[in-house]
């Protein structure tokens, strides 16, 4: 059997009804996830890709789903749509943005009334604004249901989401943030599931080199980046896993981006142009 060379990391914030940046309808959502499980791809764990990038064997179609800061609707759309093509996805939770409380109902339950999953500016609002942060995030208990159903696994995106290297204060104090936030964080995870692995997401892809220091000191190996013009491969840097944003596009969309991204003799060209025209710098 024919082993992966390269591993796409698929990027998702909010899977919902509301229309807006960084969202995918339930819809457009279930038709990614169709396509992926009806031609054969393994939607791997952090544990399998973490194998794969040490060069154990891995299916040729290998993808990992990821899902950045935690919101409801993860639980509400996402997790039913996963749960019923048995696929498996990763979320990166804002520690203190999760509250506890009864387990909500999801759209995999006919005839629930599904609670309101705004928009992404109206999550801010609730969260920044007015101090409301559950009724937009996750509950731990909905965390822990998913877990149990292995539609995702949980794993640590700071505990205050805070961007550190844009607030105006000593390089020092930067670093005392971030490590506090690492600290708690790891804490909290846990406290609420028992484990907390070591694998990080940086909020808003923010990181250097003194962040990739304390990331290290506090037992992250694992750093998932929003850097999206590079390809996982065999023996590559755990700590700049590359990630691409998904889009409120059908199936027929991913099926090209992961061409771009897994095709051994295209990816390269289509990083480098792309990387050029947003002025970042390429990967492998």
């Amino acid at each position: 059997m024919a082993n992966a060379r390269s591993v796409p990391v698929l990027m998702h914030h909010h899977v919902s009804p509301s229309p807006g940046m960084i969202t995918v309808s339930p819809e457009n959502f279930e038709s990614q996830i169709a396509w992926l499980a009806a031609n054969g791809w393994t939607s791997l764990t952090l544990d399998q890709y973490a194998d794969f990038l040490a060069g154990k064997p891995t299916p040729a179609r290998s993808i990992v789903i990821t899902f950045d800061d935690g919101y409801l609707d993860n639980w509400v759309y996402a997790h039913p749509i996963l749960a019923k093509y048995s696929m498996h996805a990763v979320v990166f939770v804002v520690t203190g943005w999760m509250g506890e409380g009864d387990v909500r109902p999801h759209a995999g339950q006919p005839g629930a009334t599904l609670p309101a999953t705004p928009d992404h500016r109206g999550c801010e609002e609730a969260i920044l604004r007015d101090n409301r942060p559950d009724e937009v995030m996750m509950r731990w208990s909905e965390a822990r249901a998913m877990i149990a159903a292995g539609t995702f696994e949980v794993h640590c995106h700071t505990h205050t989401h805070t961007r550190w290297l844009k607030q105006a204060i000593s390089r020092e104090h930067k670093r005392q943030g971030i490590a506090g936030d690492l600290s708690v964080a790891r804490d909290v995870l846990q406290q609420q599931l028992g484990e907390v692995s070591d694998t990080l997401c940086w909020p808003y892809g923010d990181f250097d080199e003194d962040y990739v220091q304390i990331a290290r000191a506090h037992g992250f190996k694992y750093l998932h980046t929003t850097h999206p013009f590079g390809r996982n491969v065999v023996g590559g840097d755990p700590e700049h896993i590359y990630r691409f944003a998904i889009r409120n596009r059908p199936a027929s969309w991913l099926r090209k981006r992961i061409a771009y991204s897994y095709h051994p003799l295209i990816a390269p060209l289509f990083n480098r142009f792309k990387a050029k025209k947003k002025k970042m710098v390429p990967g492998p």
